[in-house]
Formats: structure tokens, sequence, C-alpha cells
């Protein structure tokens, strides 16, 4: 009986893979499709710092560090890859799919990478030099969970760059006359130049809305606070999308005139500015009290002069009863129809997206990868969110036996059974098939966080 034979059952982590990855094919050449399937088996097994280096220390015959080179410095269709993998593995029918976007940084050093530029990072709250990423991702309301589908690097224009500058001199205004300047036109909001930031953002939806051609309603675009104002807003609208973000704690909300007499044509629009800290209970949708915190949510369609359109505006108030502290967070979307509920709930969608970044930081490589060229970095970031996704569709298999393992469990499964695999090739004989399956269930198991327990137990 050969080895193949008796270790067929054991092979499976390989060819689940290379069956994954079928539906690539139209897109990317077999010899590409088989360098892909050799990295995604090492950077499954592998620990260390997932470098090229790194990774041809891990893949078998025919993944010398030269192949690494050939594969980084090819030029892949990223874009229709995530959408064919999404399509094939991951979508689900009758289920509401939001568009979150949001932008990643990372630490670089070096004067030689790609874009290499400095970049606001949150996690540290300054800028760093680094490279910056802007992901579009398919967030499933359902399952809660993020899809990355489309990945473009920043790369920051001439204007971007100018703009930051030294604070310059205060210099004294002359004082005019009450009401308007002489001369003076009303200025149409919608009109709007975009910046090169949102004509980015502009770009990515299209060519993604061109991707999934009409396969997936689309109806919202979620982005975080940096977005909350109306150019922003504008570019939702001119791609046929309804944005979900946030304003500025201290915005400037004025609640709309009503013409008490629905014949006579007013010329006023504004009543007065809204207070948070006395809305009228005519707003409030909802309150609940949880461990001394009260939240009160209100809804209303609300006017602000810096956006072209009415907002469906919804605040949370919230008041702890002990000290009467009281804070608030604005949401809004161009969706006037939209409830309370599904603003809120859709706004924290958008960070799954964070754990996205958090994943393909920690385990797939986006912040160890060495590349200094363009397309080798637009391989390398585009690979560590790739693995994002088929990392998640892994998991939904691999936790139907093993309940409650995340990427780590996953990680030292696999990596368990390329130490078997070597070793099986060394023996001279071919252990007993109960010998054999102990030997996986305790190899498998080093390293895990969630042990399993296994019909048979390893001694």
């Amino acid at each position: 009986m050969s080895l193949t034979t008796t270790t067929q059952n054991h092979n499976q982590p390989m060819s689940d893979i290379l069956s994954l990855l079928q539906c690539l094919l139209p897109q990317i050449n077999a010899t590409t499709m088989r360098q892909l399937n050799q990295i995604i088996l090492a950077m499954l097994a592998m620990s260390g710092r997932v470098t090229m280096l790194g990774i041809s220390r891990w893949t078998g015959t025919g993944g010398s560090y030269r192949t690494m080179l050939r594969f980084f410095h090819t030029v892949i269709p990223w874009a229709t890859l995530f959408w064919l993998f999404f399509r094939k593995h991951l979508f689900r029918t009758n289920e509401v799919y939001l568009l979150a976007g949001d932008e990643v940084v990372i630490s670089k050093s070096g004067k030689q990478t790609y874009g290499l530029d400095r970049f606001f990072s949150s996690l540290v709250s300054k800028p760093i030099l680094g490279l910056s990423f802007f992901t579009l991702s398919l967030v499933s309301v359902e399952r809660r969970h993020s899809f990355p589908i489309q990945i473009e690097q920043v790369i920051k224009s001439d204007i971007e760059k100018s703009s930051v500058s030294p604070r310059p001199e205060i210099k004294t205004k002359e004082k005019r006359g009450r009401g308007r300047p002489k001369g003076s036109k009303n200025k149409n909001k919608t009109e709007v130049i975009l910046t090169s930031e949102l004509l980015r953002i502009k770009k990515m939806i299209n060519e993604l809305v061109l991707l999934i051609a009409n396969f997936i309603p689309l109806t919202y675009l979620v982005l975080d606070g940096h977005f909350g104002n109306n150019n922003a807003l504008q570019m939702a609208r001119q791609v046929n999308l309804h944005i979900i973000s946030k304003l500025r704690h201290d915005s400037a909300l004025y609640i709309p005139y009503q013409n008490p007499d629905p014949n006579h044509r007013s010329r006023r629009k504004y009543v007065d500015k809204l207070d948070w800290r006395n809305i009228s209970d005519e707003y409030l949708r909802q309150s609940i009290i949880e461990e001394d915190i009260q939240t009160d949510t209100y809804q209303a369609s609300l006017l602000h002069k810096e956006f072209a359109q009415s907002l469906n505006v919804v605040i949370l108030v919230k008041t702890n009863l002990k000290t009467n502290a009281r804070s608030h967070v604005i949401l809004f979307s161009s969706d006037l129809k939209l409830s309370s509920e599904k603003i809120i709930d859709y706004y924290k969608l958008r960070f799954q997206i964070e754990f996205n970044f958090r994943d393909a930081k920690q385990f797939w490589g986006l912040e160890d990868f060495m590349n200094i060229g363009q397309t080798a970095v637009t391989n390398a970031a585009n690979l560590a969110f790739f693995m994002v996704n088929l990392s998640h569709h892994l998991l939904a298999d691999f936790r139907t036996l093993n309940p409650d393992s995340g990427i780590i469990d996953l990680k030292a499964h696999y990596r368990g059974f390329r130490y078997v695999h070597e070793i099986l090739k060394m023996l001279p004989e071919i252990p007993e098939p109960i010998l054999l399956t102990q030997i996986f269930a305790k190899l498998t198991a080093l390293g895990r966080i969630h042990p399993v327990s296994t019909g048979v137990e390893p001694s």
C-alpha cells in the first residue's frame, strides 16, 4: 500500500484549497494558480513574519524564493478575483448587504517603498510614515460580518501634500456691513467639487458596480465621521447610493419651517436651532436604561446649512443617572425614510471592517511585507485581504467539528498537518490507521486555543 493511498484522507486540506480556487481560473493562468495555492498553504501553516522569504521557507517543492518573486511581480486582477471568490463561496441569497468603506494605515520604514508618505494613524493618533489603503467591503446584515471586496492604495496627490502647510499668520479682517455682500449669488450645494479622496472612492464604487452587474442590490454606503459632510453625501448620490455616516457633535441642525397655511408660499426655511440637551419629546423614538445609563434615541428630518438637502438625523443621548453627566452622538442618512433602528444598526456594522484590518495585519502579512515596487506592494496588500475572506470560508467549515475555533486554531491545524505530512514521507513503514489518526490528532492540536475532543484520543 502506497503512502499516498494510506494518507489520502489526511491530504484533504491541500486538495480543498485548490478546489476553492477553481473559480478564479478564467482570470488567472494555471501557473499563477499553482503559485497562489502554494502560497496560501504556506500562509495557513507558517509561523513568524509573512514575507516572501518567510513564505518560501514553508512552501514545498516548486515554491522557491524566485517563485515568490515571480508571483509578487505578476499583474493580477485582484478586484475580479475578490468578486469571483465572494460570489462562489461567500454570497448568500436573501441577505441584505451594505457597502462600507474605510482606510487602513500601516507603518513602513525606509525610503523606496511605492506610495510611502505620512498618513494619520488612528492607533497612535498622529501621522506616521507608512502606506495607506482604502478598502471597500460588503457587510452582511444577517451574518454581521464584513468581506473585503476592493482594495486600492492611497497615493497622495500634489494638492493633498501641499494642503499640510505651516499655520499662516492671522490677518485682521475688515468689518463689513450687515446683510449679503452686493452682487453675491445663491450657490447650488448639489454642485460640489470633489476632493481627490472622494474621486478615488467614487471611481472604486463605479468599478465595483460595473463588476457585480446588479448581482447584489446595493442601497447604502456606510462611512465613518470623516465623511460626515455635504461633499461625501453628493458623491454617494452620484453613484446612486444613500450615505450613512456621523456628524460632528457640535453640528448646527435646524428644524424645518412648516408654514401654517399650506396655500401660502413662504421664503422662510429654518425655525430654531436644535439643542440636543432639550429635544422635544415628539422626536423621541426609544428610551432604555442599562446599568444606570439612560439612552434616549431621537429621530427627525433636520436641516444643516452646509448640506444641500434635508437629513434623516438620529441623536443618541446618554445620561449617567448617578452623576447626571450627558453625552451625545449624531448619526445621519440621506434616506429620509430609513428607521432610526436601521441607521444605528447599519452604522454599528461599519466597525466589522476594522476586524478585517486586524486579521490582515495580525495573521496575513499586511504589516509584514517588505516589497517596494508598485506591483509587488499591490499584490502583498491584496493577498492579505484575500486571505481574510478565504480564512472566513475555511473557518465556517472548520467550526462544524471545532466550535468556537478562531484563526489561531485554524493555523495550528494546518501547521500540524504539514508536520505530519513531512514526517510520513521519511518513515520506512506506514503506521497503522489508528496510530496514524492519533498522530494527526496530536500534532494538529499543538498550539490551539480551543482544544477539540476527537473520536480517537492521542496517547
